[in-house]
């Protein structure tokens, strides 16, 4: 009996340091690199979308921006790769990117299959569908025997499916591997409808020669919780990862702006705010980063409000409100854990 439980031991110890010795790697490799790779959607307005020059602009960009900033201490050391529906869960697990942070919808099979780990969600979101004024159509309820564009790879396939099926209604799906393709295709006429999530359908509806041609009907079909996602296995990158964004989202809740995250930093006397202006507890240590980790997302980045009204607000084409997406303090359920 001793013998059997010291070779247990010693299994048990040799899965624990082999543990241990992988920790990590993929922060020693940004920081050996000196750059955070970043697997991005192709063109989704709002959330990551680049122009003519090249440069990148969304929510996801903005996170991937402040992991650079959190890590290495500048926000524009990020490689943006764009990818397809069906290459990002493989690029995350072959390792040619560090993060995925392509508007991608948390759900149980992705979690726990494709050896990917969701760090939290930086937009709640649902399925929809985009359909021309000119359908005449007022509720999803009247698309019986519609052709649909949607995107392979997608959590829309499977929810259109069960949103026809379990309404007793048929349709003929039209699927592309890009949403560039999907999204020409509706624009095009080759399809009736166009589904994905609202989000994607109100920065689909901006890239029509007359937006105002289109409308988003009322029906939201599921739930399309969206956020980043990191390789599993790697528990200090996820940790870093999971922190950035829940930095982001506290420091809009504590009123903490890249206008006056300097001032706040010299003159605050809440504990909350000294902590993520870099003024108080050392919360950096804990994660593997120095004590200025967060102040560098805000005064580099700006928190989660920022970013939202830049990019998806109302100020902007895809003119989305805050709904559910406002903080949990002004009616929506948008909640950070503590940074302390």
């Amino acid at each position: 009996m001793k013998k059997t439980l010291t070779a247990a031991g010693l299994v048990a110890a040799s899965f624990a340091f082999a543990a241990a010795a992988s920790a990590g790697t993929v922060l020693d490799k940004v920081k050996s690199s000196g750059v955070v790779v970043c697997g991005v959607n192709t063109a989704a307005p709002g959330f990551s979308n680049a122009d003519s020059q090249g440069n990148w602009t969304g929510l996801d960009v903005d996170y991937c921006r402040a992991l650079a900033a959190a890590v290495l201490g500048d926000a524009t050391k990020v490689k943006f790769v764009p990818l397809n529906s069906p290459q990002r869960f493989s690029a995350l697990q072959a390792g040619e990117i560090d993060v995925l942070a392509r508007n991608t919808t948390w759900n149980l099979t992705r979690d726990a299959s494709l050896g990917a780990v969701f760090v939290g969600t930086n937009y709640y979101d649902g399925q929809g569908f985009l359909v021309p004024k000119k359908l005449n159509v007022k509720s999803a309820k009247q698309l019986n025997g519609a052709t649909i564009c949607v995107q392979s790879g997608t959590s829309s396939e499977p929810s259109v499916a069960d949103y026809f099926k379990s309404n007793n209604m048929k349709y003929k799906a039209v699927v592309f591997d890009t949403t560039e393709a999907t999204q020409g295709a509706f624009l095009s006429g080759r399809c009736q409808v166009y589904t994905t999530d609202m989000s994607d359908l109100a920065g689909a509806r901006t890239k029509a020669a007359n937006p105002d041609d289109y409308i988003i009907l009322p029906e939201v079909i599921s739930k399309e919780p969206l956020g980043p996602a990191v390789r599993r296995g790697d528990n200090e990158w996820f940790q870093i990862a999971r922190w950035v964004l829940n930095a982001m989202i506290e420091a809009e809740e504590k009123g903490i702006t890249s206008a006056n995250v300097d001032e706040l930093r010299k003159t605050s006397t809440d504990p909350n705010v000294k902590r993520l202006t870099g003024a108080g507890d050392d919360t950096g240590k804990l994660l593997g980063l120095d004590k200025d980790w967060s102040y560098r997302i805000v005064k580099q980045v700006g928190n989660y409000g920022e970013s939202f009204e830049k990019n998806l607000g109302p100020k902007t084409p895809l003119a989305l409100p805050r709904g559910i997406n406002n903080q949990w303090t002004n009616g929506g359920i948008l909640y950070a854990p503590p940074v302390r």
